[in-house]
């Protein structure tokens, strides 16, 4: 059964035929040009796994800067802060009040607690 091999099967293949020609060139080298050294069995490789994978995008300074600093602005305002750089100074008013329960609603949770744990030590 033939199967065929990966692409970082072919990207090794690529690799170790290319230090096998660099040692070919080199034992060469060293006994002279007039002695043949036999070669290696070759890799034959398609043109498409020799191309290198696709290149990833990067992002320059100036693009990273301009994400953070929005992101930073973002932040400021969802905060409310007033001693960012990035963001004026939030208007008066515009931060939410703090919501507060009323004497009656939180005796009503205290009541449905209570209730609630009384259950479950009857069910003890």
């Amino acid at each position: 059964m033939s199967t065929t091999p990966s692409i970082d099967q072919l990207k090794r293949a690529i690799t170790i035929s290319e230090q096998i020609q660099k040692l070919e060139a080199e034992l060469a080298s060293i006994l002279g040009s007039s002695a043949h050294v036999p070669s290696a069995a070759k890799v034959s490789v398609s043109a498409a796994a020799a191309k290198p994978g696709r290149r990833k995008r990067g992002l320059s300074a100036e693009g990273r800067a301009r994400i953070a600093a929005a992101q930073k602005a973002r932040w400021a305002k969802a905060k409310g802060d007033s001693d960012s750089e990035t963001v004026a100074a939030p208007k008066a008013g515009k931060r939410r009040k703090k919501r507060n329960l009323s004497p009656e609603a939180r005796a009503r949770i205290v009541a449905a607690v209570k209730a609630r744990w009384a259950k479950a030590k009857k069910a003890k």
